[in-house]
């Protein structure tokens, strides 16, 4: 089934992680993935594996903190490929391990610039062309965080409740223009943000405690519900937040 036939979708951070997986499983399903990131080589990378098994891909290096890469990313997006159908903001920042007065002013803002801030610079960026089609999903990648304490990590956590609460608000805004927006909120993923915690057991092992099902996530089984979220098959979805923690927040 190519559910993202005809389909071109802007994925940020997409050289890494649930990103590039994303981006890879998009196109696999028929769609063109756009990948958006700071490491250049790392974009080539996930364009290369994208195209070696046939499926259509660009790179746009740059990083949503920065609003004239955002209108770039769009204008290269329509003159290469005239439509722009899913963005999927993905690309986010972590600064874990402090609690609140060890943080200081550079830090918070940093990550709210990029986990905020840079969702409201492409998504600015990207709906007049959906409006214009009359039509486009929007999916933001947020986290566990957003609903469930967790230590050290205020910022983040802060910044993802903000996600949450945004992507409420743009569905209500644009569900009438056939815009939707929902929120995928992943636990522990398999990745190369987590790979000091992966390599660790000691401390692995305690947070595992926590999940019902007991390992972490893959991020192509995020690339599963965002790809359900991006499709058709979701046409009454909006407003929604969706859970994929192996059972964490059921507790």
């Amino acid at each position: 089934m190519n559910r993202m036939a005809g389909k071109v979708a802007i994925i940020t951070g997409g050289n890494a992680g649930i990103g590039e997986a994303v981006a890879k499983r998009l196109a696999e399903e028929g769609g063109t993935s756009v990948i958006t990131g700071r490491r250049k080589a790392e974009l080539d990378r996930v364009v290369g594996e994208i195209e070696t098994k046939g499926g259509k891909a660009l790179a746009v290096p740059g990083s949503v903190t920065d609003e004239a890469h955002a209108r770039d990313t769009v204008e290269r997006t329509i003159k290469a490929f005239g439509r722009i159908d899913v963005l999927v903001n993905n690309a986010g920042l972590g600064d874990f391990g402090k609690r609140i007065h060890e943080m200081d002013d550079a830090t918070w803002t940093n990550v709210l610039d990029v986990n905020v801030n840079g969702v409201f610079r492409m998504t600015r960026a990207v709906v007049p062309q959906m409006l214009k089609q009359g039509r486009g999903s929007i999916v933001n990648i947020s986290s566990i965080a957003s609903v469930v304490g967790i230590p050290t990590l205020p910022a983040y956590a802060a910044s993802k409740g903000a996600l949450d609460a945004l992507t409420r608000a743009l569905a209500i805004d644009y569900a009438q223009d056939g815009i939707r927006c929902n929120v995928v909120n992943p636990g522990l993923i398999d990745t190369p943000m987590a790979a000091p915690l992966m390599a660790n057991p000691e401390q692995l092992a305690p947070i595992l405690a926590h999940y019902p099902i007991k390992r972490p996530g893959k991020p192509e089984e995020v690339a599963a519900m965002v790809l359900y979220l991006v499709s058709d098959e979701a046409a009454w979805v909006t407003g929604g937040t969706f859970m994929i923690d192996g059972g964490m927040t059921a507790w």
